[in-house]
């Protein structure tokens, strides 16, 4: 049987933390700057952690790097 291979779109999109969560950043982030807030914007900025529910079918897609 084959090695799985690894989907290097979402291997670029996503990195494993050291205790193993995945992190990932926001969406919206590349242009319309205008109507955002200052708030919006610098939250976003912020990575975010993978919900629960889709670590499962990132972790598949990723082979868990």
């Amino acid at each position: 049987m084959p090695k799985m291979k690894t989907r290097r779109a979402a291997a670029k999109r996503f990195s494993r933390t050291g205790t193993g969560k995945l992190k990932r950043n926001h969406a919206f982030t590349s242009h319309l700057f205008a109507a955002k807030t200052q708030k919006r914007k610098r939250h976003l900025r912020h990575a975010a952690s993978v919900s629960p529910s889709d670590f499962k079918r990132i972790k598949h897609l990723i082979c868990y790097l």
